[in-house]
């Protein structure tokens, strides 16, 4: 069965954003576990691209499908995973990318809604948090998507949520959502 098509962000409130995201069906991918068969010679690239065999994946509802397959083992791997199969894949950064931001009051009254480049949608709080990690190359803001799953949020986004905290005018600088504060800087 092919995986429904992304709702239209931009034309949904934010409590109607939290709703779909809390009925996104997914298979019950941490219950299954067969024997591992190899690799699936797949890759997630760091923007989010999927490609089979060095070709990018064009079709956005395989994408999509295979998202919902995808899992993160407790040793890190990440795999593609249905009841008679488990293939290895490789994730260059994180498995999605947040690519559009929703936001709702401010303080901390303030929620957040994030659209991924796979469509889901992920609304940031206690069970989807925040957090920002140090590199080399400057700060990398992830989301919490699910079961050991991040989405890289997109820099533009990180923007966005640096000019929430200077509203907010925390101390350390950070953003609300659904109850829960998240420091916009790295942990020491």
């Amino acid at each position: 069965m092919p995986a429904p098509p992304p709702p239209d962000f931009s034309g949904l409130s934010l409590a109607e954003i939290a709703k779909a995201a809390e009925e996104q069906r997914l298979p019950p991918v941490e219950s299954w576990n067969p024997a591992h068969c190899g690799d699936s010679d797949m890759r997630i690239a760091r923007d989010g691209r999927w490609y089979h065999q060095g070709g990018m994946i064009q079709r956005p509802e395989m994408v999509r499908l295979f998202s919902t397959i995808l899992r993160r083992e407790p040793d890190g791997r990440f795999v593609l995973v249905t009841p008679v199969e488990k293939l290895d894949i490789a994730v260059e950064d994180a498995p999605f990318v947040a690519i559009e931001l929703k936001t709702e009051a401010r303080g901390s009254a303030g929620r957040l809604a994030f659209r991924l480049n796979t469509g889901d949608i992920v609304v940031a709080g206690p069970k989807h948090p925040l957090r920002v990690e140090a590199r080399e190359d400057g700060p990398h803001p992830y989301l919490q998507v699910r079961r050991g799953l991040d989405a890289l949020i997109a820099r533009p986004l990180y923007y966005e949520l640096a000019a929430l905290a200077l509203e907010n005018e925390s101390s350390p600088p950070g953003v609300w959502s659904d109850g829960a504060f998240f420091r916009l800087e790295p942990a020491e």
